[in-house]
């Protein structure tokens, strides 16, 4: 726990700006449209291709011993594919809403 306050203690400019990115983050996410909501979150998630790709370059960095290293990264590329799929399931969705119906 000292440490934690060590660091916290040392980064608090840190600190202050991640607390002032979820504020503003969440004042401009509130400011958008519904109909522009689903389009944003969806593109939004395809990003995270940028986490797969760095959680599988951080686990070949480890050592084979650390098992906490391996099994977050593990944990972090399976949730980043979750993402992404979801964000593609939700563009194709939403794309066969404007595709004319066969009759």
């Amino acid at each position: 726990m000292v440490e934690f306050m060590d660091f916290i203690t040392s980064h608090l400019q840190m600190v202050y700006i991640i607390v002032l990115m979820v504020f503003v983050g969440v004042e401009v996410i509130s400011h958008v449209p519904a109909v522009l909501h689903t389009p944003l979150m969806s593109g939004a998630n395809a990003i995270h291709g940028v986490i797969i790709i760095g959680a599988i370059l951080v686990m070949l960095g480890v050592d084979p011993e650390n098992y906490l290293a391996l099994a977050l990264g593990f944990v972090a590329v399976i949730l980043g594919t979750l993402n992404v799929v979801g964000g593609f399931v939700v563009t194709d969705r939403m794309l066969e809403m404007f595709k004319k119906k066969k009759q």
